[in-house]
C-alpha cells in the first residue's frame, strides 16, 4: 500500500474531498454575493448575521488547525514557519502571519478552546484572549494544573456571553473565581505591581506639526486615564447634545472629544496650578504694537520668536478672555513699550452675575447654555478693556472665536444680543 500522504487507508484522495468542499463553499458565497440584502427580510438578515458569526469561528478553527500543521510548508520554503510562504503567496504581512501561526500553535494546546472554535461558540478574537490568560496562569507559581483546567472551562463558558474585551477583563482575575481563598491576596499583590509598572510607563510627548496644530500622544495609568477620559467627555457631550437638539449633523466623535479636550484646557484656573520659573503658570505673548492694532497681525507664545509658537493676534486676544496671559508690546527695535498687566478670568462672582443676567450665549439666535460659554470682553483686554460686568458678555466657543476673527465684525444690539457680520 502506498504511503503517499495524499492517499488514505480507505483508498480515497483527501485532496479531492477538500477541493470539492472548497468549491461548494465558493459557489455558495458567489450565490449570496449575487443577492442584494436591501431586499432581504429583517428576519433573514438577523439569521444570516448570526449564522455567519458562527461560520467565521468555525472557519478560523479550520484555518488554525491547518496552520498548526504547516511545518511541511516551512520545510519546503526553508523558513522556520510558514510565514514566508504566506508573505509571498498570500501577500500577508510576515508579522501578521507569524501571529496567526503562533495562535494556531497555542490553541492546539487547549482542547476546550479548540473545541469551542470548531463549534462556532468561540471566535478567533476570544480564543486569542483566552489563550493569553491561560498562558499567564501557566507561569503563576501558585496555580496548579487543576486550576488551569477549571480556568479554561470557565473562560470558554463566558465566551458565549461576553465580548472579547469583557472576556479579557475577566481573564485577568479568573483565578479568583477558581479559588477565592488562595488567589484574592495574590491578585491584590499583582494589581499593586501592575499599577507600579503603569506609573513607570507614564509618558507624554508633545510636538509642533508645523501646520497650526500640536500633536501629542502618551500613556497614563488606568485610574488617571479614565479620569482624563471622563473629563474630556464631560466637555464633549453637552456640545453633542445641543447639536442633536438643533438637528445639526454631528461631527466625528474624535473631533468632539478633541474640542472637549481643548475646552478642558481653556477652563483650568491658573491660580490653582503650581509655580515654576518664579512665576505662577502664565502664558507670555510677545506682539508688536503694529500687530496689536492690526487685526491680521501675529504674536508669539513665549519670549523667544525662534523657540516660541506663532499665533494670530486674534487668537491672542481670544486667549486673553480665558487664560492668564502677559502681553509684551514691542516697538520697531524690539524695545518693550508695555509689559502689560496680567489678565485675569472674570471672577466667579462676576460669572454668576453674568449667568443671572444672560441666560445663554448672547450671539443672535444662539441658545448654548451659560455653563458652556466663555466670558468675553466686548472691548478687548489687550486694548485696555476692563474685566467688569458692563464689558462682559457670554459667548459659546464658536461665537467667541468669531468675535476675535478678522473676517467678522460684531455689534451689540439694543436688546443686548451680539450680531455677527462677515466682512465684505
Amino acid at each position: 500500500m502506498s504511503l503517499d500522504g495524499s492517499i488514505d487507508h480507505w483508498g480515497t484522495n483527501p485532496a479531492d474531498a477538500i477541493g470539492a468542499a472548497l468549491d461548494a463553499i465558493e459557489t455558495s458565497l458567489a450565490g449570496l454575493l449575487a443577492m442584494d440584502p436591501d431586499y432581504w427580510r429583517t428576519s433573514q438578515k438577523k439569521d444570516f448575521l448570526a449564522r455567519v458569526e458562527k461560520l467565521q469561528a468555525q472557519q478560523a478553527a479550520l484555518r488554525l488547525r491547518v496552520l498548526a500543521s504547516s511545518g511541511d510548508i516551512a520545510a519546503e520554503t526553508g523558513d522556520k514557519d510558514a510565514s514566508a510562504w504566506m508573505r509571498a503567496e498570500l501577500v500577508v504581512d510576515k508579522g501578521a502571519a507569524r501571529a496567526q501561526i503562533k495562535l494556531a500553535t497555542t490553541v492546539a494546546r487547549y482542547e476546550l478552546v479548540a473545541a469551542g472554535l470548531a463549534e462556532g461558540v468561540v471566535s478567533q478574537d476570544k480564543a486569542r484572549v483566552i489563550t493569553r490568560a491561560l498562558d499567564k496562569i501557566k507561569t503563576d507559581p501558585i496555580a496548579t494544573g487543576e486550576d488551569l483546567v477549571l480556568a479554561e472551562k470557565l473562560l470558554v463558558e463566558y465566551a458565549t456571553q461576553m465580548t472579547a474585551n469583557e472576556l479579557r477583563i475577566v481573564g485577568k482575575r479568573i483565578l479568583v473565581e477558581v479559588d477565592p481563598v488562595r488567589f484574592e491576596e495574590a491578585e491584590a499583590k499583582a494589581l499593586l505591581a501592575e499599577e507600579e509598572r503603569a506609573r513607570q510607563k507614564t509618558a507624554l510627548r508633545v510636538w509642533d506639526n508645523g501646520n497650526g496644530t500640536i500633536g501629542f500622544d502618551g500613556v497614563l495609568p488606568t485610574a488617571i486615564g479614565m479620569r482624563f477620559k471622563t473629563l474630556v467627555e464631560a466637555w464633549a457631550q453637552p456640545r453633542k447634545q445641543r447639536l442633536v437638539e438643533k438637528g445639526v449633523p454631528l461631527p466625528p466623535w474624535e473631533r468632539l472629544t478633541g474640542q472637549g479636550f481643548a475646552r478642558l484646557i481653556e477652563t483650568i484656573d491658573p491660580t490653582t496650578l503650581p509655580r515654576h520659573g518664579g512665576d505662577a503658570t502664565v502664558v507670555n505673548v510677545v506682539i508688536s504694537l503694529a500687530d496689536l492694532r492690526n487685526e491680521l497681525g501675529t504674536a508669539t507664545l513665549g519670549f523667544d520668536e525662534t523657540n516660541g509658537t506663532t499665533i494670530t493676534a486674534a487668537e491672542a486676544r481670544r486667549m486673553a478672555c480665558n487664560a492668564t496671559i502677559i502681553p509684551w508690546v514691542l516697538g520697531g527695535d524690539s524695545v518693550v513699550l508695555d509689559a502689560g498687566r496680567e489678565s485675569r478670568f472674570f471672577q466667579p462672582i462676576q460669572r454668576k452675575a453674568l449667568r443671572l443676567q444672560q441666560k445663554c450665549c448672547q450671539a443672535e439666535g444662539c441658545d448654548m447654555p451659560p455653563e458652556w460659554c466663555d466670558a468675553h470682553h466686548l472691548k478687548p483686554w489687550a486694548a485696555g478693556g476692563r474685566t467688569d460686568l458692563n464689558d462682559g458678555v457670554l459667548l459659546c466657543p464658536h461665537h467667541h472665536r468669531l468675535a476675535h476673527a478678522p473676517g467678522y465684525t460684531h455689534e451689540r444690539l439694543p436688546d443686548g444680543t451680539i450680531r455677527f457680520t462677515r466682512r465684505p
